[in-house]
């Protein structure tokens, strides 16, 4: 039987909504069941703490479970890996660190493109770090640390968690911007560091607020500037390291990801729900007792924040040429 031209393109018509249909509809259901958040590294750190606080946020709203997952090693790729190589259905989700712009250039060889095989939904906050020194360091500004580090060349030793670290590439960069010849001691982690450091072992370091407030509070470190362009709201009368250092910016910033492919409208489900969360007071807050801000922002911001930070650090990587160990 012949179909007439306008019932047969009525009917083509319909087909071809149907996989856009039934997108909106998963979408609207989404999730049926639990969700896996990656984490990149342990238990009890401050990305195990956010993914927490995000992923209890998403149970409450979304009514099923986020479980999360530490998988960390191998500077986070190891978390990268399995959530590139899981379906891309929206229940495996990776919490993004500044160690995916960092590893992309510091690694020769990885076996995944983040920013081809991640689809960005949204960023969450962003902290910055503090520049700290042994108390038996003289100088009590940046500018009186770059004036002691320059009449005292390579005899001063800057601790950080490891090769390519966040904290270590904010150390490297103002190494570049400052002029100064300062000895990279890498450690397995920041509790050794920061021990080594407070014991006069190493000199200056480039930590995460949270990890170093209560030892600026106990006189155990001496803090110097923070590395944002702002005040923390921490420590508000810590300037920034760009007063001294024009053009110094650095900071830790966190998001979710997704495998490439994951659908549109989950990949928008979940920002509305990250930017829900970011304007509510008592996350807000949380997020202020961690040393950090919100950073809320659609799935392209969050895209457009990582490829800059990606060609920012393979900058300082290869001049620095910074190999892994």
């Amino acid at each position: 039987m012949k179909l007439p031209r306008r019932k047969f393109l009525h009917l083509a018509a319909s087909a071809a909504a149907l996989p856009a249909l039934s997108r909106i509809a998963r979408a609207q259901t989404y999730p049926t069941r639990p969700v896996r958040v990656v984490v990149g590294a342990p238990p009890g750190s401050s990305p195990d703490i956010l993914a927490r606080l995000i992923g209890q946020w998403f149970s409450e709203r979304l009514g099923r479970p986020f479980v999360i997952e530490a998988r960390p090693g191998a500077g986070s790729n190891i978390a990268v890996e399995a959530v590139v190589n899981a379906p891309a259905d929206g229940y495996t989700l990776l919490l993004v660190s500044p160690a995916t712009a960092i590893n992309a250039t510091l690694y020769d060889k990885i076996n995944y493109n983040f920013i081809r095989d991640i689809a960005p939904v949204g960023s969450i906050n962003r902290e910055p770090q503090v520049m700290v020194v042994n108390p038996a360091v003289p100088a009590k500004t940046v500018a009186e640390f770059i004036t002691y580090a320059k009449a005292n060349p390579g005899k001063l030793s800057m601790a950080s968690p490891g090769t390519g670290t966040a904290p270590h590439m904010a150390g490297e960069l103002f190494k570049m911007m400052a002029s100064v010849d300062i000895v990279h001691v890498p450690y397995r982690g920041s509790a050794p560091a920061l021990t080594d450091l407070i014991g006069g072992q190493v000199q200056v370091a480039f930590v995460p607020l949270t990890s170093s407030i209560e030892y600026v509070r106990t006189g155990k470190l001496r803090a110097l500037a923070v590395t944002t362009n702002a005040r923390s709201e921490v420590l508000p009368d810590l300037p920034p390291v760009s007063d001294f250092t024009p053009g110094y910016e650095v900071s830790s910033w966190f998001g979710v990801g997704a495998p490439k492919n994951t659908s549109t409208d989950i990949v928008e489900k979940l920002n509305r729900e990250i930017n829900v969360a970011l304007a509510d007071p008592k996350i807000k807050a949380r997020l202020v007792d961690l040393g950090s801000t919100v950073l809320p922002g659609s799935p392209a911001d969050f895209g457009k924040l990582i490829a800059d930070e990606t060609d920012k650090w393979g900058k300082v990587i290869r001049a620095g040429n910074i190999k892994p160990e």
